[in-house]
């Protein structure tokens, strides 16, 4: 459950932990275009974003993918991993598109 819309995948979990507190707004909009260019990349393919300005950076990989069985959306697993001040924090999760288009944590 680490995906948040308008946050990105991983990085909803990932700005709670001591290292993704230290994230910018400008951090948040960098992982944020990364992360929706992730929902179409293809599998294993790492989209990488960079703020010069802090020099934070990170990575986000769509690693599978598939129908839900419940609800039949289609649905992704991601890896990302973000780097602040030196300091690595990783997580994974799922998301699934919604009829919208839009995507959400599942469950």
């Amino acid at each position: 459950q680490l995906w948040a819309t308008g946050i990105g995948v991983l990085l909803g979990g990932l700005v709670g932990s001591e290292v993704g507190r230290s994230l910018d707004k400008a951090d948040i909009a960098y992982a944020n275009r990364a992360n929706s260019q992730a929902h179409t990349a293809p599998l294993g393919e790492s989209i990488s974003w960079n703020n010069p300005e802090s020099g934070n950076y990170g990575s986000v990989t769509p690693t599978r993918d598939g129908k839900d069985s419940s609800s039949g959306n289609y649905c992704r697993e991601y890896q990302q991993t973000i780097y602040v001040g030196g300091q690595q924090e990783s997580g994974y999760g799922i998301a699934c598109q919604q009829a919208d288009g839009s995507w959400k944590i599942v469950g």
